[in-house]
């Protein structure tokens, strides 16, 4: 396999900083933010002729996109994150009295508010299924499946945020069609991980762009099936409410920011050029040796998970490290290191759950496993 040089020079991140955390905010290119500044600049030079061609825009942006997933344009609208995505599904979907809306305990902290205000809403519970970090797919459609029978939806993560975990969409898009209850799947981190992440039939799906394919943040799609598409509608009530064709009636929301849906296509060009297939396993391998490099220096382990992403890996955090003010710990870490990492807590665990992307290298983590030890003691 032909070996890729890392290449910090696409980005504008500042070389003083370990970066190690690419799987919350993503890193957008150079490219793309000069893209972004001239289409600003466009913007402010005749804002009436920019809103009068922005819907042009963004359906090439919005058909590229569609293809970059391998799904139906049709059933392909933008939505500024996937907590929207998620918002807009619950907000489509009956949630009848008595019926619950079924979770696992890796679900993401937005999603489960979501969840939870939507069956307040319609006086409905929410059932959270325990799923162990080390469960294999066939232990994680067993023990959802019970809870399945008068369920009104699951939402199910892709790959979960805390854990990294790779849930079996597929088994669990067949589970639910046999018991006739809806799924949603959370693919905020699939885009770039795996290829046509909303493939598998969901009712709805939702990602983001602004992670691994390091497109502008607040750029993500909503892939819904064509069952629900009539009654799928945008949180916004603005001048698209009555266009019949789902895309569209997502794509103009009066005067929001569309230069990162716009932009977002500049990514996508130098996700190929980097060669990404081929990088993302390279980069498989570089988090899994940084893994073992900081889990050595701390004297703990690697996380077992039977299907990790490919670019994230949790290294468990000596039993003596207290999360109970997690936020202030990585405010240590930014201030005292230099480095940028996230910590997370999962079934009385905690981690640090550890990114890669093409701007990495083995030093970055050769460097924090010579500086956290301070830190943590």
């Amino acid at each position: 396999m032909t070996v890729l040089s890392p290449r910090p020079d696409l980005w504008t991140l500042d070389p003083d900083v370990l970066h190690l955390n690419h799987g919350s905010y993503g890193a957008v290119p150079r490219r793309t933010q000069d893209v972004m500044a001239a289409l600003r600049a466009e913007t402010e030079a005749n804002p009436m002729l920019w809103f009068r061609s922005v819907a042009a825009r963004l359906t090439t942006s919005r058909l590229a996109l569609a293809s970059y997933l391998r799904t139906d344009p049709s059933g392909f609208a933008l939505v500024p994150n996937a907590s929207a995505g998620v918002t807009v599904a619950l907000a489509t979907l009956p949630i009848p009295a008595g019926s619950r809306i079924v979770l696992t305990n890796h679900a993401y902290g937005a999603v489960r508010y979501a969840a939870e205000r939507f069956a307040r809403a319609n006086q409905a519970e929410v059932a959270v299924v325990d799923v162990p970090l080390e469960a294999d797919d066939e232990t994680v459609a067993s023990l959802i499946e019970p809870t399945l029978d008068g369920a009104a939806v699951l939402i199910v993560d892709q790959i979960s945020s805390a854990t990294a975990m790779v849930f079996p969409i597929g088994a669990l898009v067949s589970l639910c069609a046999e018991y006739g209850v809806p799924i949603v799947v959370d693919g905020a981190h699939a885009p770039g991980l795996i290829d046509a992440p909303a493939a598998d039939g969901a009712d709805f799906w939702t990602g983001n762009f602004h992670k691994w394919p390091a497109s502008p943040r607040a750029t993500a799609g909503l892939v819904v099936a064509e069952k629900w598409r009539t009654a799928t509608l945008p949180l916004i009530v603005s001048w698209s409410e009555n266009d019949e064709r789902l895309p569209e009636r997502f794509d103009v929301q009066g005067t929001y920011d569309y230069v990162p849906w716009i932009a977002a296509l500049e990514s996508l060009r130098v996700l190929d050029e980097l060669e990404w297939p081929v990088r993302r396993s390279q980069l498989s391998d570089l988090v899994d040796e940084g893994a073992r490099v900081v889990a050595k220096a701390l004297g703990t382990g690697i996380a077992e998970v039977v299907r990790p992403a490919a670019t994230m890996r949790l290294v468990e955090l000596p039993s003596s490290v207290d999360l109970t003010d997690a936020e202030g710990l990585k405010m240590r870490v930014s201030r005292e290191l230099k480095a940028e990492i996230t910590l997370t807590g999962f079934d009385g665990r905690g981690f640090i759950r550890l990114s890669a992307h093409a701007y990495n290298s083995l030093p970055d983590y050769e460097e924090l496993s010579e500086r956290l030890p301070r830190v943590l003691a």
